[in-house]
């Protein structure tokens, strides 16, 4: 074994710089808490090239003094705590002592403060190394200047994203600075232009700069205080969503944070209100006493770890879902004596109208719509499961070798499941069971429970993995209902839906004809102007040929918003709304936008229309021409995820009337 070497300063800053500084995003965080902390109204943020070649935050705070400034670069020097036990009663953004050590040592930092009454001083570290105090000039206040970020560390300076990915998150925080202290005056430039600025008014003003005036009429403005916890902020009403969660901001006792349990919480209240695809907008900030919260999970502090999850969940539930449901304590909660917003009725708009129960229901009504158990052998794990099964059977007895011959048929063979059953012949009409019996000590051969288990699995394997089969052989038994068509095929009944299956046929045909149309445009009487925050901008930007190709004219109208001259022809009547809601509920997963994507419900929509309806009697020549133009592919599913057929077994018929057990 080697010999233990203890670290340098440089080596293990470096290291830590790794923790604390990984992208220009947490350096910009880590200077802007500092000057929170130093109790700035006025603070500056500029970057250049995403932050990787400038990051400046200067403001008017108490400042540093001269003879502190070589001290802040040191590793654990702060001003925050003084001794462990001020660790249990954190007040402060900062108070690890790390940052400043860990932004200079991967990059050459500057910082000129000044106190009152004094002069101004400054000094440079670069790369770890810390130069000499010197006077300087400013007014008040500090201002710390971070060039080449991690200039000496060139492996980790590759693994960084591009320069517009590290805007946008750095852009993202800027954001949620403002949000979370609405009583400071921020101002925020990347690349010399200026991106976000707000005066210090108050919350509104900070809600209004970064998302716009509009969302302050869907808003409800809380005012909270509920066993010992003060929620306080804007939630969107019971009719304003966002497609992503990137309008969702949690402040814990000040500090941005993503916590799972107050996420949940939230959600949970809004869940009978939401439809797919969509999140509730929030702006909340939660004070909590700092005893029963710890930050000092991870350098980041990034997360928080409750001393009672249960009990901060279920404080936050029961106050947004008093508010959400107008019950008679949500008047408690509402700020500045608003009033509580009218549950709007949904009807005719394909939400989901919301029905207010006060009483608990009964266990047994509960029990009775509990999800259903999920299925022994679900549909995608057949082969794990029968071979998990096949493996539990007892081996089969060894016969005697000159038994043994050649031209004995299965039924003659001992049952050898390595053989017969063998998983790598679980394709098509190779995965059989019809030798699948025991041997018995005494030669006689007796029939398996386990195998009747096997067959039936076998018959629902090979009706799904029969996809395209021969329909052309297909035996037509009629239709029930004048919406269901029954053939028989090889031991199976197939039930097919006219209208999931006609539906599906003209979705298909549309996806083809609109990949190859010919595009016109159609202009807009006025410009639809589309808002969106630094996230959205960023996934508009890296998608937006896709959109002209589609037929839209879009452009940048403002640094946060687009605007929309011309729509493609053929979906003149698109709810752009709709539309770029669709497009934007991509974000979580930042998937590429493809022209298919885009345009489905659309597409589905008018399939739907124009797709035969159920109830309506089919002539037997349409039945033929609906089934040719399927091509036998029994698994396709209508644009709305419903399926186009149904398959039963012979077997599974046999059971229902008990003429097999």
């Amino acid at each position: 074994m080697k010999r233990i070497n203890v670290l340098s300063e440089t080596v293990f800053n470096r290291i830590a710089a790794g923790e604390v500084v990984d992208r220009p995003y947490s350096v910009v965080k880590e200077l802007v808490e500092n000057s929170l902390d130093a109790g700035a109204t006025y603070i500056e943020i500029h970057i250049e090239k995403g932050g990787k070649q400038l990051i400046k935050v200067a403001d008017n705070g108490s400042g540093i003094f001269k003879d502190d400034l070589p001290v802040a670069f040191l590793p654990h020097a702060t001003s925050k705590i003084t001794n462990v036990n001020d660790l249990d009663k954190i007040s402060t953004l900062g108070f690890r002592g790390e940052a400043l050590a860990s932004i200079s040592s991967v990059s050459k930092t500057e910082i000129i403060s000044v106190t009152e009454g004094n002069p101004a001083y400054k000094i440079v570290c670069e790369g770890g190394e810390i130069g000499k105090v010197q006077p300087s000039a400013l007014e008040k206040g500090t201002t710390v200047t971070v060039r080449d970020l991690f200039y000496n560390t060139p492996v980790r300076a590759k693994f960084l994203k591009p320069d517009k990915k590290e805007e946008t998150d750095i852009s993202s925080f800027a954001a949620r600075f403002i949000l979370a202290n609405p009583n400071v005056s921020f101002k925020y430039f990347a690349d010399g232009k200026l991106v976000y600025q707000s005066f210090g008014g108050g919350p509104e003003e900070a809600v209004a700069q970064v998302y716009g005036a509009k969302v302050l009429s869907e808003c409800i403005k809380i005012d909270a205080l509920k066993d010992g916890v003060h929620i306080y902020g804007f939630i969107g009403n019971q009719n304003f969503y966002k497609p992503n969660k990137s309008y969702q901001s949690i402040f814990l006792n000040g500090r941005y944070i993503i916590n799972n349990t107050i996420a949940v919480a939230i959600s949970n209240a809004y869940a009978s209100y939401m439809m797919k695809r969509q999140f509730p907008f929030y702006v909340l900030n939660i004070d909590v006493p700092p005893d029963i919260v710890d930050v000092n999970v991870h350098p980041n502090k990034a997360d928080v770890r409750f001393v009672e999850n249960n009990f901060i969940f279920g404080v936050i539930y029961k106050v947004i879902s008093a508010v959400l449901d107008g019950t008679s304590t949500a008047t408690e909660f509402v700020a500045d004596g608003g009033r509580i917003p009218e549950i709007k009725s949904t009807m005719g708009t394909g939400s989901v109208n919301k029905v207010y129960v006060q009483e608990e229901l009964p266990q047994e009504i509960i029990d009775k719509y509990k999800p259903p158990i999920e299925p022994i052998f679900p549909e995608d794990n057949y082969k794990k499961k029968l071979e998990e099964m096949l493996k539990s059977y007892p081996p089969r007895p060894q016969a005697p070798q000159n038994e043994i011959a050649e031209n004995k048929t299965d039924e003659d063979r001992p049952f050898d499941p390595t053989l017969d059953l063998s998983i790598s012949e679980c394709n098509g009409d190779n995965f059989r069971y019809d030798n699948c019996k025991r041997g018995v000590s005494d030669g006689t051969l007796e029939t398996n429970p386990y195998i009747e288990r096997a067959k039936e699995i076998e018959e629902r394997y090979l009706a799904r993995r029969q996809a395209e089969i021969n329909y052309e052989n297909f035996h037509f038994c009629g239709a029930l209902f004048n919406t269901y068509l029954i053939y028989e095929y090889q031991g199976c009944g197939y039930i097919i839906d006219q209208h999931a299956a006609h539906e599906r046929i003209i979705y298909d045909k549309l996806i083809e004809q609109i990949k190859n149309r010919n595009i016109a445009k159609q202009p807009l009487l006025y410009p639809y102007v589309l808002e969106a925050n630094p996230q959205e901008q960023e996934f508009i930007d890296k998608n937006i040929n896709v959109l002209i190709d589609i037929g839209f004219d879009i452009s940048r109208f403002s640094p946060s918003s687009y605007k929309i001259n011309e729509v493609p022809a053929d979906l003149s009547s698109l709810n752009l709304q709709n539309f770029f809601d669709d497009v934007l509920s991509r974000l979580s997963s930042y998937k590429t936008i493809k022209l298919e994507d885009v345009l489905k419900e659309k597409l589905a929509a008018t399939a739907c229309k124009h797709a035969v309806k159920g109830g309506m009697q089919l002539t037997e020549q349409e039945v033929k021409n609906l089934l040719k133009l399927m091509k036998g592919n029994v698994a396709l599913k209508c644009p709305h995820g419903r399926p186009v057929c149904v398959t039963i077994t012979k077997r599974e018929i046999e059971k229902m009337f008990k003429r097999i057990v």
